[in-house]
């Protein structure tokens, strides 16, 4: 058979050589180069067949692979528990007038009762500021009778609420409900700026008001009522359940969460738990749609303090530039570069993107283009990919800086100091920067940008430079960790198409809130108290369930003036936990 013949272009020929022309055959020699231009191309393209598809290329060669991205982004049905009259009568009893009154009064004592943490907290037993927490635990004894007269109550490490309702079956993995008694501290001098006093639990005919009302004694109180709700409905679980409520979350939960962890891994043993709910992400409009987002990954944490060392002297006959000022310009070459916009498949974000393109309406065509071609298999789109910013990630992030830190390493600067008197030189200026560390990034990215910066930073100036050394002298910069230090989290396993946590929990929400809800993978930019049980459970969900249309959008009011919680919001946590259990209970998982 006669081979087909084929055009070799050697390597820096360009186009073909052409015959020559008449001086005056300008319409010749423009269609002469036209075609040897197209001959060119079409060489081109058999030696690179994937050209046509690549992102940057001009105009579209071939049809792109269209991806289902409905498979990527399964949707359960609604999953309810097996019919029981006497539950399902419990159930309903929830939307009852009398039930709505009980769990206002409730939820409002439960904020009536002070429970700040400081970051500043001596060690319990000494610093008589823990004691506020007994006066909690007397209220909940008081508020819910039957849980403290059928459940086990441990106190750990004094202050930490553990409550075991022992299941019938040993071989099922416990489900494990966790919140924090503590709340973020109100500063006087905001007190006059709350519509309703912090501490009042003030019900306006909507909204419960106060410190705490919606971080985090809203979903404590929604908890407790659950289970004294399924103990009056005589519910027998075979699946143990564990209640484990901490005390001082918001100065990142080292007494409390970190000793509660650790003594129900020594019951249970590593991966012990079948599942984990603790306060976190919510619900979201976006594209036109509603989703559940419960959180499924966390950003990692550290913090880096930076110090500028200079000789004092009196500030009549002031050096060039004070520690003060070299520091300044230190921080201002940290801002003038933010860490790059990055989305690894593992980020949750990355499948939240996935479900918008299959679900919204309004999920924007640019996106929905680019996700496509992120989703192809081939491996020379991958390695382009790789070997290119991350276009997709920078285009998601223009939806603005919250969507943004899901992709991103952020960075912010909160504490600085520096100089005791007008007429002297600073001899020490320090900074803390605060640092929430990107999914597929690392603690040590963060430490290796600031080393670079302040090595140029000490070189100008003449400074040693000391990071992360614990080493410290005078004329020096020092970049020191601070004592608490977080990697990214495990990512929680979330296909919902497979048997599992994910789907018992993707069922519920849509059980309760109906299947127009798309329940996706969600990342928390923050900590919750789960970063002490990693170890317990590969399914740790960060989820907030009750919902009403009407609330703020995001975090709403928490760590601010005028925090509320509304009631319709809080019935529907007490009404999503109450399914969830008995879903948990009744799943062979």
């Amino acid at each position: 058979m006669k081979p087909k013949a084929s055009l070799v272009l050697p390597v820096g020929a360009g186009f073909p050589k052409l015959p020559p022309v008449p001086h005056n055959a300008k319409a010749t020699r423009r269609k002469s180069l036209i075609f040897a231009a197209v001959v060119t191309f079409v060489v081109l393209l058999a030696s690179c067949p994937d050209i046509a598809q690549l992102h940057s290329f001009p105009f579209k060669l071939a049809p792109s692979r269209q991806i289902d991205f409905k498979s990527r982004c399964a949707q359960p049905d609604a999953l309810f528990p097996t019919q029981d009259d006497v539950l399902d009568d419990a159930y309903a009893r929830i939307s009852t007038p009398a039930f709505r009154n009980a769990s206002i009064r409730r939820l409002s004592g439960a904020v009536q009762v002070k429970t700040e943490s400081f970051d500043d907290l001596g060690p319990i037993g000494e610093d008589p500021r823990w004691d506020v927490f007994y006066n909690f635990h007397d209220y909940l004894e008081k508020a819910f009778p039957l849980i403290h007269q059928h459940l086990l109550l441990e106190k750990v490490n004094t202050y930490g609420l553990l409550y075991t309702w022992k299941g019938s079956d040993d071989l099922l993995k416990p489900t494990l409900l966790m919140a924090h008694q503590d709340t973020v501290p109100v500063p006087p001098e905001t007190v006059d700026a709350w519509t309703y006093p912090p501490w009042s639990g003030a019900y306006d005919g909507t909204h419960i008001w106060g410190r705490g009302a919606s971080d985090d004694k809203n979903q404590l109180i929604a908890v407790m009522e659950t289970i004294e709700l399924l103990l009056e409905a005589g519910f027998k679980p075979r699946r143990t359940i564990l209640l484990s409520f901490g005390f001082d979350e918001e100065c990142s939960g080292t007494r409390g969460a970190s000793s509660l962890a650790a003594f129900i891994k020594e019951r249970y043993g590593r991966e012990g738990i079948a599942v984990i709910v603790d306060e976190g992400s919510g619900f979201e409009q976006a594209w036109g749609t509603l989703f559940a987002k419960p959180g499924t990954a966390e950003k990692g944490y550290t913090d880096v303090h930076l110090t500028v060392r200079t000789p004092g002297g009196h500030s009549s006959v002031p050096s060039d530039h004070t520690s003060i000022g070299i520091l300044s310009e230190l921080i201002t070459m940290i801002e003038a570069e933010q860490y790059p916009t990055r989305l690894v498949n593992e980020n949750p974000y990355y499948t939240q993107l996935q479900c918008g393109a299959a679900y919204s309406p309004e999920f924007p065509h640019k996106l929905k283009k680019l996700l496509d071609r992120r989703s192809s298999t081939s491996a020379w789109h991958q390695k382009r990919w790789k070997a290119e910013q991350d276009f997709l990630a920078i285009e998601a992030a223009k939806q603005g800086p919250v969507i943004k830190y899901l992709m991103q390493t952020s960075q912010a600067v909160d504490v600085i100091s520096g100089g005791i008197k007008v007429n002297a030189l600073p001899e020490r200026a320090t900074a803390i920067v605060n640092h929430r560390i990107n999914i597929g990034e690392t603690t040590q990215v963060v430490k290796d940008r600031l080393t670079h910066l302040a090595g140029a930073v000490a070189k100008k100036y003449n400074l040693t430079l000391h990071a992360f050394d614990g080493k410290e002298e005078p004329s020096s910069i020092i970049l020191s960790g601070s004592t608490y230090e977080l990697e990214v989290a495990p990512v929680t396993p979330a296909d919902a198409s497979v048997k599992g946590p994910f789907s018992v929990l993707a069922g519920t929400v849509r059980a309760l809130y109906g299947e127009d809800v798309i329940v996706t993978p969600g990342i928390m930019t923050g900590n919750t108290d789960t970063r002490y049980y990693w170890d317990l459970t590969k399914h740790i969900f960060r989820f907030a369930p009750g919902f009403d249309p009407e609330d703020e959008p995001g975090l709403g009011t928490i760590h601010t003036v005028n925090e509320k919680v509304s009631v319709r919001n809080h019935l529907n946590a007490v009404r999503w936990f109450t399914l969830f259990i008995r879903n948990m209970d009744e799943a062979d998982i």
